[in-house]
Protein backbone atom coordinates (compact mmCIF):
# COMPACT_ATOMS: atom_id res chain seq x y z
CA UNK A 1 0.00 0.00 0.00
CA UNK A 2 1.03 3.78 -0.30
CA UNK A 3 -0.62 6.41 1.06
CA UNK A 4 -1.18 9.57 -0.68
CA UNK A 5 -0.21 12.75 1.49
CA UNK A 6 -3.84 13.73 0.76
CA UNK A 7 -5.37 10.95 2.54
CA UNK A 8 -2.85 10.89 5.06
CA UNK A 9 -3.22 14.57 6.17
CA UNK A 10 -7.48 13.81 6.08
CA UNK A 11 -7.25 10.80 8.19
CA UNK A 12 -5.55 12.43 10.77
CA UNK A 13 -7.95 15.57 10.53
CA UNK A 14 -11.00 13.01 10.64
CA UNK A 15 -9.64 10.31 13.33
CA UNK A 16 -9.42 7.98 11.07
CA UNK A 17 -6.53 5.29 11.55
CA UNK A 18 -4.00 2.88 9.01
CA UNK A 19 -5.99 0.16 10.28
CA UNK A 20 -9.32 1.38 9.68
CA UNK A 21 -8.84 2.12 6.07
CA UNK A 22 -7.41 -1.73 5.93
CA UNK A 23 -9.99 -3.01 7.54
CA UNK A 24 -12.41 -1.07 4.74
CA UNK A 25 -10.62 -2.71 1.79
CA UNK A 26 -10.45 -5.71 3.50
CA UNK A 27 -14.06 -6.63 4.62
CA UNK A 28 -15.83 -3.47 3.12
CA UNK A 29 -17.76 -3.67 -0.93
CA UNK A 30 -16.96 -1.26 -3.98
CA UNK A 31 -19.93 0.74 -4.13
CA UNK A 32 -18.35 2.66 -7.22
CA UNK A 33 -15.81 1.84 -9.65
CA UNK A 34 -13.71 4.28 -12.02
CA UNK A 35 -12.05 2.57 -14.53
CA UNK A 36 -11.48 5.17 -16.44
CA UNK A 37 -9.01 6.66 -13.77
CA UNK A 38 -5.60 7.52 -14.68
CA UNK A 39 -3.06 6.54 -13.85
CA UNK A 40 -4.33 3.37 -12.21
CA UNK A 41 -8.12 2.60 -12.15
CA UNK A 42 -9.75 3.41 -8.82
CA UNK A 43 -13.08 2.75 -6.94
CA UNK A 44 -15.11 3.73 -3.84
CA UNK A 45 -15.29 1.42 -1.24
CA UNK A 46 -17.17 1.26 1.93
CA UNK A 47 -17.67 -0.72 5.03
CA UNK A 48 -18.75 0.12 9.18
CA UNK A 49 -16.12 -0.22 11.55
CA UNK A 50 -17.24 0.04 15.09
CA UNK A 51 -20.06 2.95 14.64
CA UNK A 52 -18.63 4.84 11.67
CA UNK A 53 -19.30 4.50 8.23
CA UNK A 54 -16.24 4.93 6.14
CA UNK A 55 -15.84 5.35 2.36
CA UNK A 56 -12.14 4.64 0.98
CA UNK A 57 -11.20 5.74 -2.59
CA UNK A 58 -8.06 3.19 -3.66
CA UNK A 59 -6.29 2.38 -6.95
CA UNK A 60 -4.73 -0.46 -7.88
CA UNK A 61 -1.82 -0.42 -10.16
CA UNK A 62 -2.09 -4.44 -10.99
CA UNK A 63 1.42 -4.73 -12.43
CA UNK A 64 3.07 -4.00 -9.56
CA UNK A 65 0.63 -5.47 -7.16
CA UNK A 66 0.10 -1.71 -5.55
CA UNK A 67 -2.82 -0.37 -3.69
CA UNK A 68 -2.96 3.50 -3.67
CA UNK A 69 -4.77 5.08 -1.23
CA UNK A 70 -6.19 8.47 -2.29
CA UNK A 71 -8.69 9.40 0.64
CA UNK A 72 -10.74 8.40 3.03
CA UNK A 73 -13.83 9.89 4.68
CA UNK A 74 -16.94 9.71 6.85
CA UNK A 75 -19.72 10.34 4.31
CA UNK A 76 -22.72 12.42 4.65
CA UNK A 77 -26.25 12.75 3.92
CA UNK A 78 -25.58 15.89 2.08
CA UNK A 79 -23.71 14.02 -0.26
CA UNK A 80 -25.12 10.48 -0.13
CA UNK A 81 -28.52 8.30 0.38
CA UNK A 82 -28.88 7.75 3.92
CA UNK A 83 -27.14 3.72 3.32
CA UNK A 84 -24.38 5.96 1.86
CA UNK A 85 -24.05 3.73 -1.17
CA UNK A 86 -25.68 6.02 -3.51
CA UNK A 87 -24.36 9.79 -4.40
CA UNK A 88 -27.15 12.58 -3.97
CA UNK A 89 -27.46 15.02 -7.77
CA UNK A 90 -26.45 17.95 -7.35
CA UNK A 91 -28.94 20.18 -8.61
Amino acid sequence: MIWRKHALERMLERGLSRDDVKRVLSRGEQIEDYPSDSPFPSGLFLATIGTKVIHIVAALDVENEVIYIISAYEPDEEHFETDMRIRRHRK
